[in-house]
């Protein structure tokens, strides 16, 4: 009901300006897909057609400050009898520089603080060239979908608000606060920060962090740095922490959970413009001694112009198993409208020692067709062979229009 009274509302704004609206553009991105899949929940084979469309409507008012987002899709499924499936992500009227100072953002959209993030019907509004700093303020309904559509509730609200530095060219930061509601109540009260800052044209800081009032603890952290002595080279090392938070009005805010830690280092390097590699290790502590190790490599070789090679293996060792595997990807261009490509993926795991050792493939491969500058055609399949099926084909044929 809520999705059909802001299709409608929005669907008046080009009405309102018509007089002005003749040289209005319209643009986006049209997909039109049919896949086949195992549904992993009822085992049942899927055959669906979907519908995806990105449009973007600009410049409906002179002044160019008026535009219209959105972005949605529609599936059928052919094969089982459910019917057609909706999902809108985001649909919103956007009007900058009011007065030079103020964006207005009205309808479904996706808001991103420090603080925390929600997908809105509401709305926001954001006050700038006040000196260095700026603000934002938004609410309205909270929208979460469950795998049959939307599932939200009429008692399901977020709010939030944030102050970011702006006109700095070498300095991001954020502070910002966040609340959700349920049907019982106070459910999210959050602050959060972020910062990003780089030095000596080499250099780049950064961090992130949220705190949960109610329970008085930083559920996440995360600090990292990039070095990048030349272009060809980046160093990145970064630290994180989490710390599991439940909704204060869920059940499971009593249970007792153990903090996660992770140190991370890799390098990337490109040697030219044929080779590449990339190198990384991680350290899990999941708390109470239990960690494990990570190492992962990579390449990407392009021995001839139409043709490149993309090489990964990863070890884990540690708590909850041990991994050991690898993906082999190329991709062929024989033609300049054509691409080739296919893949191979293999992983032997171990959960625990009563199991032993068990082995995941992928097979794969694609095609990819520019019939013209705006129109192109694919089709993906893939064979997934694993501990609990002997053979898993899926796929996926997909027609793209940009406009």
């Amino acid at each position: 009901m809520v999705n059909k009274w802001i299709l409608r509302v929005l669907a008046c704004f080009p009405l309102l300006t018509a007089s002005t609206a003749l040289s209005a553009e319209i643009h986006g991105r049209s997909s039109t897909q049919f896949q086949w899949y195992n549904d992993i929940f009822t085992n049942n084979k899927v055959a669906e057609f979907g519908e995806y469309l990105n449009l973007s409507v600009t410049k409906i008012d002179k002044a160019g400050k008026f535009s219209i987002q959105g972005y949605g899709r529609a599936t059928q499924d052919v094969s089982n009898g459910e019917g057609l499936n909706g999902r809108l992500y985001y649909l919103y009227a956007d009007y900058r520089d009011l007065y030079e100072k103020v964006d207005l953002r009205f309808g479904r959209m996706f808001v991103n603080y420090a603080a925390g993030s929600a997908l809105v019907d509401g709305g926001q509004i954001e006050v700038k060239k006040v000196g260095p700093v700026a603000f934002s303020i938004m609410g309205g309904r909270n929208v979460f979908f469950d795998l049959t559509g939307e599932a939200t509730r009429s008692e399901d609200f977020v709010f939030g608000a944030a102050a970011y530095l702006t006109g700095l060219r070498k300095t991001d930061a954020e502070l910002s606060y966040f609340m959700k509601f349920d049907k019982d109540g106070l459910a999210r009260d959050q602050v959060g920060a972020s910062v990003k800052q780089y030095l000596f044209n080499s250099l780049k800081l950064y961090g992130n962090t949220r705190f949960d009032i109610p329970s008085e603890t930083f559920s996440e952290v995360l600090a990292g740095v990039k070095y990048f002595p030349t272009a060809d080279l980046v160093l990145t090392g970064e630290w994180y922490q989490s710390y599991p938070i439940f909704d204060s009005t869920s059940i499971y805010s009593i249970f007792a959970v153990n903090r996660y830690q992770e140190g991370v280092f890799r390098t990337d390097y490109t040697i030219n413009d044929k080779i590449s590699l990339n190198a990384g290790y991680s350290k899990q502590d999941y708390g109470e001694g239990a960690d494990a190790d990570v190492f992962e490599f990579g390449c990407r070789i392009r021995p001839i112009e139409k043709v490149q090679l993309s090489l990964n293996y990863d070890r884990r060792k540690g708590y909850g198993g041990n991994l050991n595997g690898g993906i082999a990807e190329i991709t062929y261009e024989p033609i300049k409208p054509l691409e080739l490509a296919t893949g191979f993926h293999y992983d032997v795991y171990e959960r625990d020692r009563v199991t032993g050792e068990e082995t995941a493939r992928k097979y794969w491969a694609g095609v990819r067709y520019k019939l013209t500058q705006n129109m192109s055609a694919s089709v993906r399949i893939e064979d997934n062979v694993n501990a609990r099926y002997k053979s898993d084909w899926q796929g996926r044929t997909a027609f793209n229009y940009s406009f």
